[in-house]
Order: C-alpha cells, then sequence, then structure tokens
C-alpha cells in the first residue's frame, strides 16, 4: 500500500513512524521509529524526529532542526532554520539514571532561525521566539521574546503582527 505522504528518496521513514497525509519530507530527513508526525506538515532537509517525538499537524520546520525526543510540537507552529532544542539539563556522555526533562511548543507558535530552546520550558499558543535567541524559561502565549537569555520584547497576534510593547497582555490579542 502507497503511503499518503511524501517521502524525498534521500529521506529516512523508519518503520514505526506515524506520519499524517500530506506531509512531506525532504532531503535526507530523518524520521525515527515511535515519532509521530501529523498531516500536512513540512519537514525541511537534515530534519531529524526522534523516537517519542510529537510534531502535529501543520507543522513547518526548515531545514538542519532535530526535534528530540521529549519535546512535543503542537500544531501550526513554525521552527525556523538550525533552531535546537535539547532534552537533557544536566547532559554528561555517560549517566546511567538519564531522564528526558520534556518541551512542549503550543498552537500556532514561531521559533525562530538559530533560537535554542532548553527543555523544561513551554512556548505558549502563537508567542513568537526571535531568530537567536536562548530560551530558558516559559514564553507566555501570544509573547514576543529575543536576545539570550530571552526577554520579553511585546506581544504579537495570531498573524505574528506586533501589537503592543507593553509588559502586560492586551485584551484581545487576536483580532
Amino acid at each position: 500500500m502507497e503511503p499518503d505522504y511524501f517521502a524525498h528518496p534521500s529521506a529516512d521513514v523508519e518503520p514505526g513512524a506515524r506520519i499524517g497525509a500530506g506531509t512531506k519530507i525532504w532531503h535526507l530527513a530523518h524520521v525515527r521509529a515511535g515519532a509521530v508526525v501529523g498531516a500536512g506538515c513540512v519537514l525541511g532537509r537534515n530534519v531529524y524526529v526522534d523516537v517519542g517525538a510529537t510534531v502535529g499537524d501543520l507543522v513547518k520546520i526548515q531545514n538542519n532542526v532535530s526535534v528530540y525526543q521529549g519535546v512535543t510540537l503542537e500544531d501550526e507552529v513554525f521552527v525556523g532554520p538550525c533552531a535546537v532544542f535539547t532534552n537533557d539539563l544536566r547532559p554528561r556522555a555517560q549517566h546511567p539514571d538519564w531522564q528526558i526533562t520534556p518541551t512542549v511548543v503550543r498552537r500556532g507558535a514561531s521559533i525562530g532561525a538559530n533560537a535554542t530552546v532548553v527543555c523544561g520550558t513551554e512556548i505558549g499558543a502563537y508567542a513568537m521566539v526571535a531568530a537567536g535567541a536562548v530560551v530558558t524559561r516559559d514564553v507566555a502565549p501570544y509573547q514576543l521574546v529575543a536576545g539570550n537569555p530571552a526577554r520579553h520584547l511585546g506581544w504579537v497576534d495570531e498573524q505574528g503582527n506586533v501589537v503592543s510593547r507593553g509588559a502586560e497582555r492586551p485584551t484581545p490579542v487576536s483580532p
């Protein structure tokens, strides 16, 4: 039976990976057995989706991104090129009691190119993480953050337009 997604001939989709209808997996991407990728997604060149990682529907992951075990990307998330997710708060080459520290990126959030998301954080719905930011703590829904460590810069609507530079979230945030 023919899959209802597209995988470039150079992509490696392991048996046991669950891929939704209409998803496109491009050059040199690797989706591990036990990974879940929703419908209508785009996984760019050299994207890696690990065992136990979850990618929702209509997610776009740009080139050179690794989505490790313990990372959940909800529906309509955008991940820019070379963004980094971690899953280990105290990394060591040898650690017999190693445990995954989960990360959640909520619906519609955007993560800019070369941003780093430290594990154990939650990025709220429709939040925007600027390119190069280092996220070390939770990002509120609709919040715009930038810098190292990532700091509050304002609030965005569902289309990503800056609607306020104030400290307090405006109501309503989106139209």
